[in-house]
């Protein structure tokens, strides 16, 4: 007979840890119910002193969905679907060093993502999430019906000035070639996203890819963009990660946004990521 997994709350917002499982072994069914309400109940799990090969993390991600190619990194041999996350000693560069959701830009943005901690700095390097449903709940009335039905659109330029693939060449792990019709991304998507399988509202807005809404100029846009985008992030809407060696992180890009803090100059970190594909948002 299988035991219940635990759950402990990281904060009051958003995250929890998970303990109790081993995920490099078979789960069994009521394991893997219990994994996804967790996910669903509370956003970002944590899962510590995990023991896991890419392909395992890949086997992991087949559990929510089809695991993603992310279009501007390589993946590893043997595992495409699997983005090692690397920053040097001698970089200053981080990945994903700004609030966002994963792949806001794409048509169907994937809708989860793991990501797998193997080297870690002894302190800093840790990763910020924020409650997409607790940022919209907290909005005016007014502010609901200005919002609910505007339509945005999201760029993978965005902050990049059109240069995306150049100004990433300091991270460790660019594709060579990224064929030029993948190069940039833009897409249009509710402001206001309603979950597909909890069917709560949040916010679908950050300053990393929401680049106007339809219909009006990046100026006449971005007051309202840079307003929402600073209240989704809140210090009562987010938690914080701190990363230790075999830990695995899920999260659900479509209620949540991360950000990966850039405070260990002259350390190592080394993750292992994977994104699940995603649906249309409405």
């Amino acid at each position: 007979m299988s035991r219940a997994i635990e759950i402990s709350p990281l904060a009051g917002a958003v995250a929890a840890e998970v303990s109790g499982i081993d995920l490099s072994a078979p789960l069994s069914e009521r394991a893997i119910r219990d994994v996804h309400q967790a996910f669903l109940d509370h956003l970002v799990i944590v899962f510590r002193d995990q023991a896991l090969t890419p392909s395992k993390q890949v086997e992991i991600a087949h559990l929510f969905g089809k695991p993603a190619i992310y279009p501007f990194l390589k993946g590893l041999d043997g595992a495409p679907e699997v983005n090692e996350l690397l920053k040097t000693e001698e970089q200053t560069v981080n990945f994903g060093g700004s609030w966002h959701s994963d792949t806001a830009y794409k048509e169907r943005p994937d809708m989860g993502t793991l990501l797998y901690a193997l080297e870690v700095p002894a302190a800093g390097g840790d990763t910020l999430f924020a409650n997409m449903y607790l940022a919209y709940e907290a909005l005016s009335a007014g502010m609901k019906a200005l919002l609910d039905g505007l339509i945005a659109v999201y760029s993978s330029e965005k902050g990049y000035g059109g240069a995306r693939k150049e100004r990433m060449k300091s991270l460790a792990g660019l594709k060579d070639k990224v064929p030029d019709e993948v190069a940039a991304f833009e897409a249009e998507h509710p402001l206001v996203r309603t979950h597909p399988e909890t069917g709560r509202k949040g916010l679908y807005v950050g300053k990393a890819h929401t680049l106007r809404f339809k219909g009006m100029t990046e100026e006449e846009s971005k007051p309202l963009i840079d307003y929402l985008a600073e209240f989704a992030v809140r210090p009562e809407f987010t938690c914080r990660v701190r990363w230790q060696p075999r830990t695995l992180a899920i999260w659900d890009n479509r209620c949540t946004q991360h950000f990966a803090i850039n405070d260990y100059s002259g350390k190592r970190r080394r993750m292992h990521r994977v994104t699940i594909e995603g649906e249309r948002p409405v």
